[in-house]
């Protein structure tokens, strides 16, 4: 028995996928590489440009541009509440990579709301929309607004016939 899946176009308003080959851990340190940093006195900020990699654990994130927004807790001890990233977005789990044009890491949540033109590549397939949320603790991403990905055909052969 042959069996034929045909390739099409699938499309939807939502769908979940697994991101990344390990759960990743927010609550490790953010190394941030780049060409230029300023930091603002008056809000705390820092500003990231150029060529900026930011690594935490498996997880890696690339931008033109970072803006580092921090936080104070009710004891004052000072964290980074969440991080900015703008221009060629790239973010990278394991075998996994999504492009976006806009991301907004959430450290405390440990979401990367990824926006623009969203393209995930997941081995040989891909998917695009325009919004993806990647749960790092789960290791798992929703994608929302005109989701799209393309089924390649494959065969299977059973010759105990």
């Amino acid at each position: 028995m042959t069996s034929l899946f045909l390739s099409l176009p699938v499309s939807a308003q939502n769908a979940s996928v697994a991101f990344g080959s390990a759960k990743a851990d927010p609550t490790q340190p953010v190394e941030v590489t780049s060409d230029k940093l300023a930091v603002n006195q008056v809000d705390g900020s820092a500003e990231f440009t150029g060529n900026v990699l930011i690594i935490q654990g498996v997880m890696r994130l690339s931008a033109a541009r970072v803006l580092v927004i921090y936080k104070t807790d009710d004891t004052g001890k000072r964290g980074i509440e969440r991080l900015e990233a703008t221009g060629d977005v790239l973010l990278v789990s394991g075998p996994d990579a999504a492009e976006a044009q806009k991301a907004e890491y959430s450290i405390d949540q440990g979401t990367i709301v990824m926006t623009g033109n969203v393209l995930l590549n997941q081995g040989t397939g891909s998917l695009t929309s325009q919004r993806m949320v990647v749960n790092l603790t789960t290791g798992t991403a929703s994608m929302a607004g005109r989701v799209k990905t393309i089924l390649n055909p494959s065969s299977e052969t059973d010759d105990s016939n």
